[in-house]
Formats: structure tokens, sequence, C-alpha cells
């Protein structure tokens, strides 16, 4: 089975360290200059050790740095031709949007960290209170999570305006969990929600698109949603996926309270 070298970079890299993250962060953002130098070239650029990138390659489960930068090449050159092979068939605006739709959720599928994801949802399950915040178009999505999590009982919160979240963020307490939704992880208002946020010790689950974002590397966790084409329409399309990964996260939520709850109620055995 073909290795995925960006997939990877992004499903791990809440877990990566600071060194680690400086190499991400470069082949995320230059995979085509990345894979036409040498690993002392990189590791010059970083300012990193040589033995330090052939580290990271093993991490992410290749032999060494070439076979790194083979899977790296492969999978900018199926990329490519995929994205253009598939909006060529669309027939009409529509088709494409959807298309871009269904693609980005199968990049998001792809590359979930089921961890994070379980790790998310113990979280919620054993905060006092869970609130959703988003900005602009984020907040319609944050305002869908609630009424999910409120209809299962979850003690959860949130508000379409702006200045209604900023108030209620500043209530917070470090036994409440702030579920922050933002594309970019980087707007004003966001930013601006954060650190509000984090004066109070809640802990922060954000649901993003960009794991080198200031949300994302500021958060408790992050879970990520991808656009499959790098335009407008891939831009569009992705929100279905971070609607979807919202769902995810509702679903394994409830299925844990309701596990804990089948747990707790089976009577003890007599002796």
């Amino acid at each position: 089975m073909k290795q995925n070298c960006l997939g990877t970079i992004r499903s791990i890299y809440s877990k990566l360290s600071e060194k680690e993250k400086k190499i991400a962060d470069y082949i995320l953002e230059q995979p085509e200059a990345v894979i036409h130098q040498a690993i002392n070239e990189v590791a010059a650029h970083l300012q990193l050790a040589d033995a330090t990138v052939f580290r990271f390659s093993k991490r992410l489960g290749f032999k060494g740095f070439q076979a790194m930068k083979i899977a790296l090449a492969s999978e900018i050159m199926d990329a490519g031709p995929k994205a253009k092979q598939e909006k060529k068939a669309a027939a009409s605006p529509a088709d494409l949007l959807f298309q871009a739709a269904i693609a980005s959720l199968e990049k998001t599928h792809e590359q979930l960290d089921q961890l994070s994801l379980a790790k998310a949802a113990s979280m919620i399950l054993g905060a006092h209170k869970v609130q959703f915040f988003g900005a602009g178009t984020s907040a319609v999505l944050a305002l869908d999570a609630f009424q999910r999590f409120a209809k299962a009982g979850l003690p959860a919160l949130a508000f379409l305006e702006t200045q209604l979240q900023l108030l209620t963020a500043a209530q917070l307490t470090e036994h409440d969990i702030a579920v922050i939704i933002s594309q970019s992880g980087g707007s004003s208002a966001t930013l601006a929600l954060l650190d509000c946020i984090q004066k109070t010790g809640a802990a922060v689950i954000a649901v993003t698109s960009a794991p080198q974002s200031p949300l994302s590397l500021q958060s408790d966790i992050a879970l990520y949603s991808f656009a499959a084409w790098a335009d407008e329409t891939g831009m569009l399309a992705m929100r279905s996926a971070q609607l979807v990964l919202l769902d995810a996260l509702y679903a394994h939520t409830v299925s844990l309270l309701q596990h804990t709850s089948a747990g707790a109620a089976k009577p003890h055995p007599t002796r």
C-alpha cells in the first residue's frame, strides 16, 4: 500500500516536537522544493541537524529521507492529474461542487486522527459544559453542533453573535471545554476568542483546516478538515467536511456516553 506522506504529517502534527513541526511545516508548505533537495540541504535550510531530518522521515514510517522523498513525489504527481480529471468530468457548476465535496470528505476521512477524536469526545463527556464557537460562516456550524449535543442531553452552549461569544467565553472555567471552529485558524475574531478562553483555563478543541495556524498550535486537541482541490470550489466544499467532522465528534461522544451509562447500570455480582 502506498504511503501518504502529507496525510501522515497532518494526522500526527499535534504530537510532533517543535523541531519536528519545523520540518513538517516546510514539507507541507513547499513539497515540490523538498523532493529536489538532499537531506543536508533541508537540514541547513531549517538550521537543524541532518540526523533530526532523518529521524523525522523514520517517524513517518519511511526507511529514510530518500524513501520519504519518493513517496512525496509520487503523491504530488498523483494529485494533479486526479484533480484535473475530476474537474473535467464535471458537467455543471453543481456537479463540480458535489465532486469537490466528496473529494474533501474522502481526504478528511483518510487523514482523520482517530485517537485525537476519541480524546476530544472523552474530554467533552467529562466537562461541566461544552461551548461551541465560530466566527462568520463557522458560527452556523457551531450552532448546528450545539443543537446536536444539547439534544443528546449534554450541557452545551453556542451563540451566533460575536459579542455574545466573547462575553460567555470569559465565563468559562477550567472544568469546561471550548470547541472553536475556524477554517483558517488565524482570523482576528478567532484569535480574540482563543485569547479570552485561554485566560479562563478551559481546554480548547480546534476544528480547523490549518495545522500550522495559531489556533491549531495553541489548542489542546486539533481535528482537521481538508480541501481536495486548492481553489475556490474546493474551499467551499470543505465546509461539508467540517460539518461531518463535527458530526463524527458528536457520534463518538454519544457512543462513549452510552457505553459509560451501560457500564454503570450493570448490577454488581453478589458474593
